[in-house]
């Protein structure tokens, strides 16, 4: 996805979100395009090894295991223009550009 945004000539702001985490008003922030649940790593191993993978998760719940653990938080987020790409894929931040 990076080589493909730098191909056509934009601009990189790019962030390790695992070493300057993401605040409950970032988040929420990035939420208002997708929604809480978009954003929310459902399938991760994290988790699973929670013991949370078969349970309904209210937002506030969401929002507190991605502030407590990065990986809940799907990746990549890609943000072009207003559009907020969550676990883009090649095919898709094609079509966003």
């Amino acid at each position: 996805v990076r080589e493909l945004l730098l191909q056509n000539g934009l601009a990189l702001e790019e962030r390790d979100f695992f070493k300057e985490p993401f605040s409950e008003g970032e988040i929420r922030e990035l939420a208002r395009a997708v929604g809480i649940a978009q954003l929310f790593a459902r399938r991760s191993p994290s988790l699973k090894s929670l013991g949370l993978a078969d349970q309904e998760l209210s937002d506030a719940e969401m929002v507190a295991l991605m502030l407590r653990e990065p990986r809940l938080i799907r990746r990549p987020l890609v943000r072009i223009g207003g559009r907020l790409l969550v676990g883009a894929n090649l095919k898709a931040v094609a079509a966003a550009l």
